[in-house]
């Protein structure tokens, strides 16, 4: 019996106690092996969660580098006048009042969430913390990664994590690969993080309105009011504006679709699929993406959504009618973050074209694909707002085993065998990590992000330690279907492939 069939045998806790195997110093397997792996492949599943750092969740993970590998040059934080801090800032509430949830005082360093003093566990929902394009650059200054408690509007909870041991991906990071070496692919938030994911280019604005356009100063920050606290021990920062855009164009904060379901209503008298353009939406984009070079290659793709179906309608409302899916955080309301769907931005994907009927489809179809083995070539799933781990409006442990039930499914499924679950997070959320992301350009990588790669075709119990960003997955996929590249793929990262596991290869048949 060979060691993975026995470690079936055994089942997850015996597996818990075997140690890890890792990519570090293990000489990579002959290309040519590596290509028969991916060759075995059939589809590619990319499940998208939100905002967490790698250290905030599997900075405990045994092998990984993670918390105990942090020194105090990278987690000691400084305030704004870069003197460290004696202690870390309080936790802030939204309205800049210290949040009694949280001691005042907490030493300068990382802290765990979920023990005392803090005690708030998995299941709780944090509050969120500000996750924009120059705020990430500035707290990761550099690479010094000492400021991002100063440049936070939550103070201290930048330092805060979990033993995340409990959660069901992480069981699923054991059995398989967690890569903890993976970036993600753009500083700042989801917008531009989503963009990233399928077609590695920043959205343009060209001749946005002023009050969009973010304010600079001499050194590439965003410039703050006279009335700023000088020390991050007093209160969060306070800007002159929150725009999204830069100065020459680009889109880099969250603005919203042109098209329904958007967090712009339509036009009184305006025609009903539309967000209303007096309110600023993001224009059509037209860049080419990675639904382009996959449709170009006629490989199967769509686009999964949670609450999509019921969230079109309900953007359609008229501007007077309260909304029921979009953006409403109340119970176990589905919370329909419109934008986390990237391609609604895009002009090939408008209401009534045939492309959006093709690849822009609900969940259920997703399940139904799953159960049915009808899963196209590329799939992406994106969960609805309540499962998809956010902090301020949803808790970690929800969508965690939302998307490891997934994961599950699609393993039991008639293509599991030869199916590549890639599960990974959009960006940081504003929590700090101890490892500096590389200097590649000028849109990033950002903050190091958990990846997990589940697979019967990838290395089991292994952590790869391959720099890696969201462009990562393009690559993957490009080369998995001979596609044309996309010019914002970074060629200084690898493209997953250092994950597929030789072993998995049929034994060669005995020669004649």
């Amino acid at each position: 019996m060979n060691f993975h069939r026995l470690i079936t045998r055994l089942g997850f806790a015996a597996a818990a106690v075997i140690p890890l195997l890792t990519s570090a110093g293990a000489p990579p397997a002959p290309a040519d092996a590596v290509q028969r792996v991916l060759d075995k492949v059939t589809h590619v599943v990319i499940l998208y969660a939100e905002n967490r750092s790698f250290d905030h969740l599997y900075g405990l993970f045994p092998g990984a580098n993670g918390i105990t590998q942090a020194t105090p040059d990278t987690s000691r934080q400084v305030d704004r006048d870069g003197t460290i801090l004696p202690f870390l800032p309080p936790v802030w509430k939204s309205d800049g009042t210290p949040d009694l949830n949280y001691p005042t005082n907490l030493p300068n360093q990382p802290f765990r969430i979920d023990q005392p003093p803090v005690n708030l566990p998995l299941t709780t929902a944090t509050r969120d913390l500000v996750h924009r394009f120059y705020q990430n650059q500035e707290q990761i200054n550099g690479g010094k990664l000492n400021r991002y408690a100063a440049v936070s509007d939550a103070g201290g909870l930048v330092m805060g994590y979990y033993d995340g041991s409990v959660l069901p991906l992480w069981k699923l990071a054991q059995q398989y690969t967690l890569a903890d070496n993976f970036f993600m692919g753009a500083f700042g938030g989801s917008l531009l993080n989503h963009f990233w994911l399928i077609c590695a280019c920043p959205p343009t604005f060209a001749n946005a309105p002023k009050s969009l356009i973010e304010p600079l100063d001499a050194n590439g920050h965003l410039r703050r009011r006279s009335t700023s606290p000088a020390s991050a021990l007093n209160g969060p920062p306070q800007y002159l504006s929150s725009g999204s855009v830069t100065p020459d164009g680009y889109a880099v904060n969250t603005l919203q679709p042109p098209y329904q379901p958007s967090g712009i209503p339509p036009a009184g008298t305006g025609e009903a699929t539309l967000a209303d353009p007096a309110l600023n939406p993001l224009p059509p984009q037209e860049q080419k993406t990675i639904g382009d070079t996959l449709s170009a290659k006629n490989v199967s793709w769509v686009w999964y959504a949670g609450s999509w179906t019921a969230a079109v309608v309900d953007g359609m409302q008229p501007p007077a009618r309260p909304r029921q899916i979009i953006n409403h955080p109340d119970g176990g309301a589905p919370n329909f973050q419109p934008h986390h769907q990237p391609f609604n931005y895009f002009k090939r994907f408008a209401p009534g074209t045939p492309d959006r009927a093709d690849h822009l489809q609900d969940a259920t179809a997703f399940l139904a694909a799953i159960e049915s083995g009808t899963l196209p070539q590329v799939a992406f799933y994106k969960p609805q707002g309540n499962w998809n781990e956010h902090p301020g409006y949803t808790d970690v442990l929800s969508g965690d085993q939302h998307l490891a039930q997934i994961a599950e499914k699609i393993l039991a499924s008639p293509q599991g065998k030869t199916t590549v679950i890639l599960i990974t997070y959009d960006e940081n959320g504003g929590f700090w990590d101890h490892v500096a992301p590389p200097k590649i350009d000028r849109w990033g990588p950002g903050t190091r992000v958990p990846t997990l790669i589940v697979s019967p075709l990838v290395k089991k119990r292994n952590i790869d330690h391959t720099l890696l960003d969201t462009t990562s997955i393009l690559k993957l996929i490009t080369r998995k279907f001979d596609l044309e590249p996309l010019p914002g793929v970074r060629k200084e990262v690898g493209d997953l492939t250092s994950t597929l596991d030789p072993a998995a290869l049929d034994p060669a048949p005995p020669p004649h």
